[in-house]
């Protein structure tokens, strides 16, 4: 028998929706290199790695073409992955040694709420070569640890948005988010997100950009619990809550596919 391997749908209320990762419980150690390939042949936005050890699990991701410092939608899946596979009992947290830290993540009714750092965004001087790859004029941009934010006039702008990913790739930060407050009801603020440098060129649902996004418009709306749509092709609803330094960012996942690397 060899490893199993498991798809699950994060940030997902129903199969085929949200961000697809792929999760793969290691027996020991592996070689980076295998991790890379597998990811590659996985060809999903992120597939995560992880290894049981003291007090938790070491946890990796990576895209089709590297290893990242923060993933979001793959550590909501991983967190689904262990309640549902029993590795945890529902009562206990999941906790995750990554190379950002010690996250962790607990089930709360039918969400699963992570525990991740903040990553404010400053304000950037100069963003013409920004906003001609995005093809938009910006009323903000600002830049975080990873990436830029560029808050745009409205979600019609943000839903129309038809990147210029060669562009977008050159530029030196992880992605793009791309946001503005809602227009209707349902959810306070929507998003895209671009990462082409890294090899996702649209992200379908971007935990990771929730740690920028969730303090960017509590700042705007006043409100410490706010629900984000992103706009994908496939879409998906992120919550978040800001408690000084950190984003409590919460969703939920559906298991899609088992299978075995051989």
């Amino acid at each position: 028998m060899g490893l199993s391997i498991t798809q699950i749908d994060a940030f997902a209320e129903k199969p085929f929706s949200g961000n697809p990762a792929a999760v793969c419980l290691l027996e020991k150690q592996a070689d980076e290199n295998w991790m890379q390939l597998v990811a590659r042949e996985m060809n999903l936005s992120e597939t995560a790695f992880l290894l049981q050890r003291d007090g938790g699990f070491d946890l990796r991701w990576f895209t089709p073409m590297v290893e990242v410092s923060l993933c979001g939608h793959a550590t909501l899946a991983s967190a689904h992955f262990l309640w549902e596979g029993r590795q945890l009992s529902p009562d206990q947290p999941a906790r995750f040694f990554t190379k950002s830290g010690v996250l962790t993540a607990i089930k709360k009714g039918t969400l699963i709420e992570m525990d991740f750092p903040a990553s404010p965004v400053s304000p950037e001087g100069s963003f013409e070569e920004l906003e001609s790859a995005l093809g938009i004029k910006a009323r903000y941009v600002g830049r975080s640890g990873f990436d830029y934010l560029v808050e745009v006039e409205s979600e019609e702008a943000v839903r129309a948005l038809k990147p210029d990913f060669d562009r977008i790739a050159q530029l030196k930060v992880r992605g793009v988010i791309v946001t503005s407050q809602a227009n209707g009801s349902g959810y306070d603020f929507v998003s895209r997100f671009f990462a082409p440098a890294v090899g996702v060129n649209e992200d379908p649902v971007t935990g990771s950009a929730h740690c920028c996004l969730g303090p960017f418009w509590k700042e705007r709306l006043g409100r410490d619990d706010l629900v984000g749509y992103q706009a994908s092709a496939r879409g998906g609803f992120v919550r978040t809550r800001c408690v000084g330094d950190r984003v409590l960012i919460s969703g939920q996942a559906v298991t899609v596919m088992r299978g075995e690397l051989v």
